[in-house]
């Protein structure tokens, strides 16, 4: 029947949503179980602090200068989720800054933007009591990269953008419609496909989750223009004909050996998070390969690991994996 039919549909589509938001809503961007890098350091006093004034007010990166003193080679770092507001999770859970710099690579790692996506937000969100609107797309593209170019000399075309999980989607966001700044995009982890069933409602609840922000805030209700702006399979056409040099990776939500042993519920709790999140951003990811096959783009590498849960762990891995190539692109 069709009152029947229509029943069993909307109940599967309710069970699909409400399985993602669960896996979304999870903590991003938290060390997982046996996720922690081995060289974390937390605080390295080998970065600098780069305060820069912007619209959202002044706002920190840390910056790891190139080892052989070149203002050339730039990349950035994005954070997930929840990112905090005194240092990027890149500098508390990876060796990224210092591994990089040693490649002769600047890095810049922006701290804060929480539930931001890195983008210009329509509104400042009312559910939080948020202040200033956030406008880190407008803070990166243009605020901070004019402070590094005046201020320390770095080069502000040929940059490289990368990003983990929230960040992931932001990086090839940025790279696409500021391609004069960005010729290198990495996503680790990404969520490539955010127009599919499902993912609109989960971004709602992860963001409400992550710090208690309003997704109507930031692009609007779910048929509002601004999700297709950023979303990047819609927008694959772009790094496409932009020449954009992409990474793409996601691993299958199985754990890697070599990782601490849990000890105890919470480390059970996130390591299935974790492998949750990964098989999501997984079938995001082969959404956005299929797409870019589709269009006949032949400007990206795709990494996916045989073993390898939403942790800083394995995106440590891929910062290692990736360095030749975006050492080969930017610059």
């Amino acid at each position: 029947m069709r009152v029947g039919g229509s029943t069993r549909t909307s109940g599967w589509a309710r069970r699909t949503a409400a399985a993602i938001a669960l896996a979304v809503a999870l903590p991003l961007g938290v060390t997982m179980v046996g996720g922690g890098a081995t060289a974390s350091a937390a605080f390295d006093p080998a970065a600098q602090d780069f305060w820069v004034d912007s619209s959202m007010g002044p706002v920190k990166s840390r910056i790891w200068r190139a080892a052989d003193g070149n203002t050339s080679r730039v990349v950035y770092l994005l954070d997930g989720l929840r990112a905090q507001d005194d240092l990027s999770g890149w500098e508390i859970n990876t060796d990224a800054g210092p591994f990089l710099a040693a490649q002769n690579i600047n890095v810049v790692q922006p701290v804060g933007g929480q539930s931001s996506f890195y983008s210009d937000w329509l509104s400042n969100s009312t559910f939080n009591g948020q202040k200033v609107t956030y406008k880190w797309e407008t803070f990166l593209t243009e605020e901070l990269r004019n402070a590094l170019a005046n201020r320390l000399g770095f080069q502000s075309t040929r940059n490289g953008v990368i990003g983990l999980s929230m960040g992931g989607s932001a990086a090839l966001t940025l790279a696409a419609y500021h391609p004069d700044q960005f010729n290198y995009a990495g996503s680790l982890s990404g969520y490539l496909n955010i127009s599919a069933p499902g993912m609109r409602e989960a971004i709602r609840v992860a963001m409400l989750d992550a710090g208690r922000f309003n997704v109507d805030a930031m692009w609007g209700p779910p048929w509002n223009p601004a999700w297709l702006r950023n979303d990047p399979f819609v927008f694959a056409n772009k790094l496409r004909d932009n020449g954009t040099r992409v990474w793409v990776s996601a691993a299958n939500g199985i754990p890697a050996p070599g990782g601490a042993a849990p000890t105890g519920v919470m480390d059970v709790f996130n390591a299935t998070t974790g492998a949750s999140l990964e098989a999501l951003s997984l079938a995001n990811t082969r959404a956005f390969q299929v797409r870019m096959a589709t269009i006949g783009a032949k400007n990206v590498t795709y990494s996916f690991p045989p073993r390898g849960i939403h942790s800083w762990r394995y995106w440590q891995q891929q910062i290692h994996d990736l360095a030749p190539d975006l050492s080969n692109t930017i610059g």
